[in-house]
């Protein structure tokens, strides 16, 4: 096929684990005991007894002040399997909601950048929006029940990446992201594409630029 195959992947909760950094912040700044904040949490994190207000509030500190954008834990596997698909041919478009705190575009964007940088995450480009549906993949891996019920409703075909508050929803599921990279290549096959992929064991994207010799730069 003359078009590539995209994939649209998420950044916070299947990429970057957001609920550990914010937990994180939140336990700081309320001088409460980690083991208040459960990490089996609904979505409107009412297990920690945050109303929208104090969610807010949390959330605008953790990214403008304590700049949580830029040290998020990454959830393991994902740099690895994105490399694997990018390598075989996967258009990888990074779709992510992180402009929700206004006044902080600038702290948001630069955090996120740096962050998928440090984490060697590849992507083709990158989309700050909240209404994904209208952003063109040929797939998507979400984890926000909003986000796959939305892009389900105009007819987009998405792997929910597993999370203590999606599991009420029915259909493709993924809870690692080597689970994630098989799931795709068998999408990318069935409409028809045809990919390379690299042979187990071998991670010829991850850190290529760090192992280059300086004089190759």
């Amino acid at each position: 096929m003359e078009r590539s195959y995209v994939l649209g992947v998420d950044l916070d909760g299947v990429c970057g684990d957001y609920t550990e950094a914010f937990r994180t912040v939140v336990a700081e700044d309320l001088g409460r005991p980690l083991d208040d904040l459960p990490l089996e949490r609904s979505w409107d994190f009412n297990e920690w007894g945050l109303d929208v207000n104090e969610f807010e509030r949390l959330h605008r500190l953790a990214v403008t002040e304590r700049r949580m954008l830029s040290w998020m834990p990454c959830i393991e596997g994902a740099a690895e399997s994105l490399w694997r698909l990018s390598d075989a041919g996967v258009w990888i478009r990074i779709i992510t909601h992180r402009l929700y705190v206004n006044w902080s575009h600038a702290t948001a964007i630069a955090d996120t950048v740096s962050w998928l940088d440090q984490e060697d995450i590849p992507y083709r480009d990158i989309c700050f929006l909240g209404d994904k549906p209208e952003v063109g993949a040929d797939l998507y891996i979400d984890d926000g029940p909003h986000n796959v019920d939305a892009l389900r409703a105009t007819g987009n075909r998405v792997i929910i990446f597993d999370a203590p508050y999606n599991r009420h929803l029915p259909g493709t599921r993924a809870t690692t992201w080597q689970e994630c990279e098989r799931l795709v290549l068998a999408d990318a096959a069935e409409r028809g594409y045809e990919f390379q992929t690299a042979l187990p064991g071998i991670n010829q994207g991850l850190r290529r630029l760090a192992d280059l010799p300086t004089d190759d730069l």
